[in-house]
C-alpha cells in the first residue's frame, strides 16, 4: 500500500475503535510485505527459534495443546526491511490511536505465531490482573489464498453477537483487550500470523 493509503487504512480503524472498540481492514499491508513476513516467520521456525506457546500466570502457566495450540517467536528489535516496515506502520497506528482516542499508549510488543493443522485457541481474554498494561490487541495475518474450509478464522464474540474473520494475507484485526473474548477456530493447514498488544506503561502497586 502507499502511504496515502496507510493512512486512510490508519484513520479507519481508529474510528471504528472509537465507535465500536473493535475493527477488522483487510488488506492493511501489501501482499509483498505479507510474504516477506510470512518467509521471515519461516526461516526462524526453520531455525528452531519457535515455542509452544503457554496459557496461565505464574506457578499456573503451562503449554497445553488442547486449549492452545499455536507455537511462537516474539519479535525483538526489527530485523530486515520487512520488519522495519512493520514496526514503522505499527507505529503510525499507535501515534493515531493516542492522538484521537488519548489512550496513553507507550509501545507495542508482538511475536510470529504459527499453527499447524489442527490447532486452535479456545475462547479467552487477552487481559488479565497480571498484564493490565495490554489495551488494544492486534492480529496481523500472513498466509497466501486462504479459504473457508482452511479453518483457522478468528472468532470474536461482540456482545450477543460473533463475528468471524477469515485469516487472509494483509488483514489486521483490532480490538480492546480487557472488552472482547476472542478464539482461533481450528485450522486445517499452516497458518501463519503476528500478534500483537498496544501498551500502557505498568503501574507501580500501591
Amino acid at each position: 500500500m502507499n502511504d496515502r493509503a496507510d493512512s486512510a487504512a490508519v484513520e479507519r480503524l481508529v474510528a471504528r475503535i472509537a465507535r465500536d472498540g473493535w475493527a477488522i481492514e483487510p488488506g492493511f499491508i501489501d501482499a509483498g510485505l505479507t510474504a516477506a513476513l510470512r518467509e521471515q516467520s519461516r526461516a526462524l521456525d526453520a531455525a528452531g527459534a519457535f515455542r509452544p506457546a503457554a496459557i496461565g500466570a505464574g506457578a499456573a502457566r503451562a503449554v497445553r495443546p488442547a486449549l492452545r495450540g499455536d507455537r511462537l517467536c516474539w519479535l525483538g528489535p526489527a530485523e530486515g526491511a520487512a520488519e522495519v516496515a512493520l514496526f514503522a506502520t505499527l507505529e503510525a497506528l499507535r501515534l493515531a490511536l493516542n492522538r484521537e482516542l488519548a489512550l496513553g499508549l507507550f509501545d507495542v510488543e508482538c511475536h510470529y505465531a504459527i499453527y499447524a493443522p489442527g490447532a486452535g485457541y479456545v475462547r479467552h481474554l487477552d487481559r488479565s490482573p497480571a498484564g493490565a498494561e495490554r489495551v488494544i490487541s492486534a492480529v496481523l495475518y500472513l498466509n497466501e489464498a486462504w479459504a473457508s474450509e482452511d479453518g483457522g478464522a478468528l472468532r470474536l464474540h461482540v456482545g450477543p453477537e460473533v463475528v468471524t474473520t477469515l485469516p487472509a494475507g494483509g488483514t489486521l484485526a483490532l480490538f480492546e483487550s480487557a472488552r472482547f473474548e476472542h478464539q482461533v477456530l481450528e485450522s486445517r493447514r499452516e497458518r501463519f500470523s503476528i500478534a500483537g498488544w498496544f501498551r500502557r506503561r505498568g503501574r507501580v502497586p500501591a
